[in-house]
């Protein structure tokens, strides 16, 4: 995206070998805010260019331990010039670790949750050690014993899955991971587990479990029977007895109802990830990493990057095949020596990752390859083009694999793999591709995420008192400056509206092109799902949006389709379900947020006498008390008191009263001062209390929230709303995650 009304900022640099790369704005504020290497006190010691060149050295630097492949140094120059050329990215921790002290390159690990309190507490280190490291993690938690079940040794009755899921997430909230990426996890449970009603409603309170993504495991016998309007076996993973049957479809609506109104939990078809594990004769699959992209055995990790599909069109509009196929196997190589150089955080999880090898080697920039072919979103030339495109991607890898075999032998477990058995030629990794969400890496590529349709066309980045940046797609400003219609004026338009298809201004054939989530129906999104999963090794992660008019029965027949298609898992969201969005998309500036009645430009003066509230906050400095006070034109003053505490603590909790006073005397709006304050860091990075307060500042925020909305639960600190918590931007959902484009802060990384 680029700024209304301004050329678009690049920042080019030039490393010690060839060309460094062409970067947007806001792809060196990601960079700068989470990627670039730091010194102790917090500044940056490298460039984008010297990044892109620490990792390609590392990486290429895996070639020593087999000595029959490439020259080291044509190799690194060849990594460095595919990802500075933005033809490819690894994911985040690759990028941020690659050549530092830390050293853990993979995303995804999943862990064994077993049925006794030493499995599990093993299971909650072993996690904070994988979140310490910067990875997110899956669980399946299936084999614990229902509630109120019999625990033999002590006589007593077990509390369930679900209890012990709430000391994972408690023990999510006290790591900080490495200080750029937040802890991210998948909770499963089978659809057949005694405890799945209460697992389906486990998230109805948005306090609970918020470190956590929740699937239900869905079973074929499962769906058959909700087909059938028929009941279905709930067994007991300790006996392995059937307890009782439940009928299929209250269950599934429970299900689509819960989905409805927040968008989780989600659902997993488990039969069909087994289907597809290459390595049944190690174990079953039962849990996916956080986004459900990557279904992983247990202490699996895996490695992901991701092809910028907008740099494979050639100037005569169509697809370079030919650079997609030498981009392929230059970055099955890449994600190969990734598994040699990286540092595992437990040495299970070396163990099976080196057995098997896994990559998923993914896509981006699929919306703005459309774009530039000529074809619409949602027309049929696209679901056609994805499977032609996923195909050609996973047959390339495969044969980049096979190549990577011959030089350094097959992935352990090929012996007993489904390879083997179908008589396949030995490959070096277990998989070979995945559909990632691909929100940071994306920004810093400047293309669309993962198979998303577009987000937006144009959106307001960022308000500061009367000050609006818009962000217009980079090529949707292109065409309109080319053909004629483009003005700040329409780009600000478009960014209130959301859409360009109501707006005769832009001409029709651009209309048609330029088609974002929300333009497109869930049987679109659904069928867009299928299309790529038809090739994809492991799973394909998309958002099925719909409207917030949609119905429960949309959401049902979409996870019918889903099923139906051949989908191995649905997220969907409903516009404005799990929160009351603080979007600037389809709504202006002003109408985002709730106003007060002041006007810019004068003081008011103060009454002799006005009416206010005194909220109570638990900070880590003790109780504070919030007083707010109104007059007949809205908010005009606040105070603080601090419970028994004095000093620094105090005297700034007084100063940020009277300038937050000031500033609403003075016509400032209350969502600017919420959007200073809100977030800010000091003790504790989980917050104290109910409300989850982060600091003194934080606490004044959520008492104004309080005030002017009646809740703070729904408010973006929290990472339900539809506004960054970082900048105040907006957030797109994506994967089951939330991601902003416009500083990279994502909720899942």
């Amino acid at each position: 995206m680029t700024e209304t009304g301004k050329e678009p900022k690049k920042r080019r640099d030039d490393g010690p070998k060839g060309p460094g790369p062409e970067l947007s704005a806001n792809a060196v504020t990601v960079l700068e805010r989470r990627y670039l290497r730091r010194n102790p006190e917090g500044s940056i010691l490298e460039t984008p260019v010297d990044m892109f060149r620490r990792v390609a050295h590392t990486i290429a630097a895996a070639e020593e331990r087999f000595g029959n492949g490439p020259a080291i140094p044509d190799l690194e120059e060849s990594f460095y010039r595919m990802m500075t050329a933005l033809d490819f990215l690894p994911n985040s921790p690759t990028l941020m670790n690659a050549g530092r002290e830390l050293g853990q390159l993979s995303a995804c690990f999943v862990l064994p949750v077993g049925d006794s309190m030493e499995s599990i507490f093993e299971a909650i280190k072993q996690t904070a050690l994988i979140h310490k490291s910067g990875g997110g993690t899956g669980f399946s938690f299936s084999r614990i014993r229902p509630a109120r079940d019999v625990v033999l040794s002590t006589k007593g009755v077990s509390s369930g899955p679900i209890s012990f899921m709430k000391v994972f997430d408690a023990a999510t909230e006290t790591i900080k991971q490495g200080g750029t990426r937040r802890g991210a996890n998948m909770g499963i449970l089978r659809v057949d587990h005694p405890d799945i009603m209460d697992f389906i409603m486990a998230k109805r309170d948005p306090r609970a479990l918020t470190n956590f993504n929740i699937s239900v495991g869905i079973t074929e016998a499962f769906m058959e029977a909700v087909e059938k309007d028929e009941e279905y076996a709930i067994v007991n993973p300790r006996t392995g007895e059937t307890m009782k049957t439940l009928p299929a479809r209250k269950v599934f609506n429970q299900i689509v109802e819960m989905a409805w109104t927040n968008g989780e939990p989600g659902i997993i078809f488990l039969d069909r990830l087994n289907r597809d594990n290459p390595t049944p004769q190690v174990g079953a699959i039962e849990a996916t990493n956080p986004c459900g992209e990557q279904p992983l055995l247990p202490y699996e990790s895996c490695n992901l990057g991701s092809i910028n599909l907008a740099r494979m069109v050639n100037g005569s509009g169509e697809v370079n095949w030919d650079k997609l196929r030498a981009t392929v196997h230059l970055a099955s190589r890449f994600l190969d020596n990734v598994i040699e150089v990286n540092r595992y955080p437990l040495p299970q999880i070396e163990e099976m990752t080196l057995a098997n090898r896994k990559i998923g080697l993914g896509i981006m920039g699929w919306a703005d390859m459309l774009i530039l072919l000529g074809i619409p979103y949602h027309d049929r030339r696209a679901l056609d083009l994805a499977d032609r495109i996923m195909e050609f991607i996973t047959a390339e890898a495969r044969a980049a694999s096979r190549q990577l075999a011959i030089e350094r032998g097959p992935f352990p477990n090929f012996t007993g793999s489904l390879y083997e058995r179908s008589g396949s030629k030995p490959l070096r990794n277990a998989t070979s591709t995945t559909i990632a969400p691909t929100g940071t890496i994306s920004i810093i590529a400047n293309t669309s995420s993962g198979v998303e349709p577009l987000y937006a066309v144009s959106y307001i980045r960022q308000v500061l008192d009367n000050d609006i940046l818009v962000e217009v797609h980079p090529i949707f400003e292109r065409l309109a400056r080319e053909k004629g219609f483009y003005s700040a004026e329409l780009m600000k338009k478009i960014a209130e509206q959301g859409t360009v298809q109501n707006i005769p201004e832009v001409p029709l054939e651009v209309r048609r092109l330029f088609i974002t989530a929300h333009d497109i129906t869930p049987r679109d999104h659904i069928l867009m799902q299928a299309a790529f999963q038809k090739h994809t090794d492991n799973a394909v992660s998309k958002t099925v949006n719909f409207p917030n008019k949609a119905t429960q029965e949309d959401v049902a027949q979409v996870y019918r389709l889903a099923w139906k298609e051949g989908c191995k898992g649905v997220t969907i969201y409903r516009d404005g379900s799990r929160d009351q969005q603080v979007l600037s998309v389809g709504k202006t500036a002003e109408a985002a947020v709730p106003m007060e009645k002041g006007k810019a430009g004068h003081k008011r003066e103060r009454p002799r006498a006005l009416t206010g509230t005194t909220y109570q906050m638990e900070t880590g400095c003790g109780p504070l008390y919030v007083t707010i006070n109104e007059d007949n034109e809205g908010l005009f003053e606040l105070f603080t008191t601090m419970g028994k505490a004095g000093g620094c603590a105090a005297s700034q909790c007084e100063a940020i009263g009277r300038l937050v006073s000031l500033a609403w005397r003075s016509g400032v709006q209350a969502r600017q001062a919420v959007k200073q304050l809100i977030g800010i860091s000091c003790h504790k990075p989980s917050g104290f209390g109910a409300k989850r307060i982060t600091s003194c500042a934080d606490a004044v925020a959520k008492a104004i929230l309080l005030h002017t909305r009646g809740t703070v639960e729904k408010e973006p600190s929290l990472a339900n709303g539809g506004a960054c918590p970082d900048c105040g931007g907006p957030v797109e959902h994506e994967g089951g995650c939330m991601v902003c484009r416009a500083c990279g802060y994502s909720e899942c990384a």
